[in-house]
């Protein structure tokens, strides 16, 4: 684990619903996460985070837009994908895109990539589903090659072959950081060690503990490739407010709605209030006052070895108000005291 834990936050633009009930329009949710980027760089939070759906309940699928108006209302704080959909994407227009953002923003560009857990984009952009699998691999093999900013020559199976190829803009800092996505699939770890980048867990469900062994192998392949150490990041859900009581109770309405559509889209049984609770106590949802919140980030991190923690703070239609009350409280409360948390328990015991 690294002397300084980094914390991050990410958001898939839900669309939440205004003083009224009414939904709000994809603008205006565009705008509130645009005021929810400018919180956490003042709150002194470390990287914001969007994501990339293409359905009706999420407002964001082009993050690199949205970020670079960010960027130009930000100073400090990091800003990327949560995750980028590269296998439907081309990885050429991909890192023009970020290198675009690591321009403008003065170096603070990152990506995250992945596959992710929604399909939309497949048919959308006229892929095949069935090439899931083959379209990622290949396509996160030449954006690897793309970090270099040299002379790219590459062939597949999945777009037009480059030959001893440049591509513009370059940034001043090269190799631009790039995480990976990680579900839980071991193939996935090891993929992101070969290609020696680090890699970001996505647990969204059970105790972060099960995840000890994906590090333990990620580390190893990591080793075996002869690179340097790398950073082993998570991302997970959560809400932070001034109570345990008060967060559950501002969470569960927006989460149950939320997890039930999802639900019905892939055949899940409906989430009832025990799950709930019991993700919060022994699960992976971060949910409680600074202090309950903070101590259950500060155990995952020690569990995991962590660089980075990302709570993905946005939950369908929690409300914006109650997002940017998370948001200052992780930044001002949570963040310190496990800085606080890790820190004691790197100091020698007094003799």
């Amino acid at each position: 684990m690294n002397d300084t834990l980094a914390f991050g936050l990410h958001t898939f633009g839900d669309v939440t619903r205004d003083a009224d009930g009414a939904l709000k329009s994809h603008g205006r949710v565009l705008r509130d996460v645009l005021a929810e980027g400018e919180l956490a760089d003042r709150v002194n939070l470390d990287f914001f985070g969007v994501g990339e759906h293409h359905r009706d309940d999420f407002a964001i699928s082009a993050p690199e837009v949205i970020l670079a108006a960010v960027a130009a209302r930000t100073t400090r704080i990091r800003l990327g994908s949560a995750v980028t959909v590269l296998s439907s994407d081309d990885p050429v227009r991909v890192y023009q895109r970020f290198a675009t953002l690591d321009g403008l923003s003065g170096g603070r560009a990152e990506a995250i990539m992945g596959r992710g857990s929604f399909t939309e984009s497949f048919p959308l952009f006229g892929l095949p589903l069935e090439a899931y699998s083959v379209l990622f691999e290949e396509k996160l093999d030449l954006y690897v090659k793309l970090l270099a900013e040299g002379e790219v020559t590459w062939s597949g199976r999945t777009r037009a072959p480059l030959e001893r190829q440049r591509v513009y803009p370059t940034t001043d800092s090269a190799p631009m950081r790039t995480w990976v996505g990680v579900g839980g699939s071991p193939e996935s770890v090891v993929r992101a060690a070969r290609h020696g980048l680090p890699l970001m867990l996505a647990i969204i469900g059970g105790a972060p503990s099960r995840f000890a062994h994906y590090v333990s192998l990620y580390h190893e392949r990591v080793d075996a490739e002869g690179r340097a150490r790398l950073p082993v990041g998570v991302h997970s859900p959560g809400h932070v407010a001034d109570t345990d009581a008060g967060a559950r109770e501002q969470l569960w309405p927006a989460y149950e709605a939320m997890i039930n559509r999802i639900g019905r889209e892939r055949g899940w049984a409906p989430i009832g209030r025990d799950q709930f609770e019991h993700e919060i106590a022994r699960g992976s949802l971060y949910v409680g006052s600074p202090e309950t919140v903070a101590r259950k980030v500060a155990a995952t991190a020690r569990t995991l070895g962590l660089a980075r923690f990302d709570l993905k703070y946005s939950h369908g239609t929690l409300p914006h108000e109650a997002m940017c009350r998370s948001i200052e409280l992780l930044g001002t409360r949570v963040a310190p005291m496990v800085h606080e948390l890790l820190a004691a328990t790197r100091e020698p015991a007094a003799v």
